[in-house]
């Protein structure tokens, strides 16, 4: 992905916790040289020294067998994005898009039964803990679960390269960047008023 120095992410940890929190990705590979894609809950685990990206697809998705010539897959984390109107600058400029993503490179490698499980559970537990009454797989039934198992694969992906970017109005002047701040608090897009939060936060972190 095409990143100015303005706008390149560094710093793995802001990276690791975007990815936590925006975990649904789009998964790319190629078939005969034409790239298929499919969207995907996903986590980044740790194992040892190494990161993974795991998720799980339908065994009927034919996107799964493409992991079988090894060769690296493509996978995007897309945070909120906004459109900035250059009636928003000080002086005359082009209008633009601010926005956050990831892009991360692996080869995938199918899971067998027993890591798909693990995968499985901590998937649940992500989502599942926090509610009232939460789904969790020892909760689930054996006949449940053996049938639904039989109907998806599982994946991991260990992590080879992170493309990270932060479009964040950065290369604008200070009152270029609170005005920005300001004007997409106004819109009624809920894009638009958490790139505001972003970039706030952001500037706060700078100072």
């Amino acid at each position: 992905m095409y990143i100015p120095k303005y706008f390149k992410v560094t710093n793995f940890e802001e990276t690791r916790e975007f990815i936590q929190k925006n975990s649904f990705g789009t998964l790319i590979t190629t078939k005969k040289g034409k790239p298929i894609a499919t969207h995907l809950p996903l986590q980044l685990i740790k194992k040892g020294e190494d990161y993974y990206i795991t998720g799980h697809m339908a065994y009927g998705n034919p996107q799964w067998r493409t992991f079988e010539t090894g060769e690296d897959v493509l996978i995007i984390f897309q945070g909120p994005h906004a459109y900035i109107s250059s009636s928003w600058y000080e002086q005359e400029n082009v209008p633009t898009w601010n926005y956050q993503a990831v892009h991360v490179y692996g080869a995938a490698i199918i899971l067998n039964e027993e890591e798909l499980k693990q995968d499985l559970t901590m998937l649940l537990q992500k989502y599942e803990k926090h509610r009232k009454n939460p789904v969790l797989w020892d909760k689930l039934s054996p006949q449940l679960l053996e049938k639904e198992l039989k109907g998806i694969v599982g994946f991991k992906i260990k992590v080879q390269e992170i493309q990270a970017v932060d479009k964040l109005s950065q290369n604008r002047n200070e009152e270029d960047y609170q005005n920005i701040v300001n004007k997409l608090y106004e819109e009624k897009d809920m894009n638009s008023q958490q790139i505001a939060q972003i970039m706030e936060r952001t500037l706060k972190k700078d100072k």
